[in-house]
């Protein structure tokens, strides 16, 4: 089984790569299944439910999210209106949306989707260590596919992730950061590991947005409105190869794409 798995999806640029070069990508690298962290899509802050729609039209089949899942209103409302978007699983038990995704293939084949959010420099939440496990445990149950998209600001703490889940999950792939690391690997007990698989969308601003607003907030510490940056388009994101008869993953690689 090969997944696709597409780094954080920002604004409007970022959800005109997937239109205009997924099927393109998907052609050429052949995924069972394509997977998108989608927490950017609004603005670069935030989802809706009709910009979830938009990208699943461009050939995205599961969504992620992060620390941004209830920046827009919308989301909030009719996340339980869409049957392919998983928030992550260490939220408040009583909040709205999918902790994870099993989805099934034509044949009976299985891979499930997990999304965690991290705590270190984010907001409080549940342990994601001790929420992922719970949660892995009772997937296995109904497969031995699973891919976690942990999404967080510090590299030790997705590090600490990978070693926590090898030989439980098939990949843990590090999202948030939007900066594509050249760390991807297979662990010892056949887990695919990346910090962070990178970001889709403008590389000419400061990990999506608009340098100007960006430094005015550095240089002066006052407050202004982020706009999502424009130029220097790119698709990044990881393919990940799985044995589906034991959940290992057998290789992973990283795609990073220039379209000027």
């Amino acid at each position: 089984m090969r997944i696709l798995f597409i780094g954080d999806v920002v604004g409007e640029p970022g959800r005109r790569i997937l239109r205009e070069h997924l099927p393109s990508l998907k052609q050429q690298y052949t995924p069972d299944l394509t997977i998108a962290n989608g927490e950017n899509l609004a603005g670069g802050l935030g989802a809706t439910p009709e910009l979830v729609r938009e990208i699943t039209r461009h050939g995205v089949q599961i969504v992620t999210m992060g620390n941004h899942t209830w920046r827009r209103s919308e989301l909030v409302k009719g996340i339980d209106s869409l049957d392919n978007i998983v928030r992550p699983a260490n939220y408040p038990p009583a909040s709205p949306g999918a902790r994870c995704l099993v989805h099934t293939f034509a044949g009976g084949r299985r891979a499930a989707v997990l999304n965690l959010v991290g705590r270190i420099y984010m907001d409080a939440n549940d342990c994601p260590f001790r929420s992922g496990l719970e949660l892995v445990e009772q997937l296995r149950t109904q497969t031995t596919t699973i891919i976690v998209d942990m999404h967080a600001e510090a590299t030790s703490e997705k590090v600490a992730m990978g070693w926590y889940l090898d030989g439980k999950v098939s990949a843990v792939l590090g999202t948030h950061t939007h900066i594509q690391t050249a760390d991807e690997r297979i662990l010892p007990q056949g887990t695919a590991y990346i910090t962070d698989v990178g970001m889709t969308g403008p590389h000419d601003g400061i990990i999506g947005m608009r340098k100007e607003e960006v430094l005015t907030r550095f240089v002066t510490g006052v407050h202004s409105r982020f706009e999502v940056a424009t130029e220097n388009l790119q698709f990044h994101a990881v393919v990940v190869h799985i044995d589906d008869t034991n959940g290992r993953a057998l290789s992973i690689e990283r795609i990073s794409q220039h379209y000027g």
